[in-house]
């Protein structure tokens, strides 16, 4: 009878009785793994790059692939450059760090919600008062200029003030 192999199987070790190897025959060694792929950096197509309008003003932060597309078709030009460069079969560019565009876009202005999260936020949990950093739970929202005297509540007269200060400062104005 002939011996044949199955594709995809491995061959018998050669062993003796008793589950030994014979003498001069070695058992098989299971196959090496492949050492690990080195941790990957991050392309340098998608580092950031500042996006400003005509009149220097910032609009956004896109990736340098987005930045090279834009110069290339002629919107926008390299205003701080990298110190690497990306090459082509032609050319060498060098990677912006900041372009602007060469014509003004009009952007509407975002405005944030008037809340008490981003009150404190703008104030980094600080009492405006005293100036102390507590917890956002020990902190309390005052009107700088007292709702009852025409104050409103709008972000240059709102604060975030700790609960001692504000019931000192209670129906007055800071002075």
């Amino acid at each position: 009878m002939e011996n044949r192999h199955k594709v995809g199987l491995r061959p018998r070790p050669n062993l003796g009785l008793g589950g030994v190897p014979r003498e001069g025959v070695t058992a098989p060694q299971p196959a090496a793994m492949p050492a690990p792929a080195p941790a990957s950096r991050p392309s340098v197509m998608q580092a950031p790059v500042l996006v400003l309008n005509a009149t220097f003003e910032p609009i956004n932060v896109t990736a340098v692939r987005r930045a090279l597309v834009l110069m290339l078709k002629g919107v926008a030009q390299a205003e701080e450059t990298n110190h690497s460069e990306v090459h082509s079969t032609s050319k060498a560019i060098q990677v912006p760090s900041v372009i602007r565009l060469l014509s003004y876009r009009h952007i509407p202005q975002q405005s944030r919600a008037l809340s008490r999260k981003n009150i404190l936020l703008r104030d980094r949990n600080t009492c405006q008062f005293c100036g102390e950093a507590l917890p956002a739970s020990e902190l309390t929202l005052d009107h700088v200029m007292p709702r009852s005297r025409g104050g409103r509540s709008s972000w240059e007269n709102l604060v975030a003030s700790c609960y001692t200060c504000n019931n000192r400062k209670g129906d007055r104005t800071p002075e």
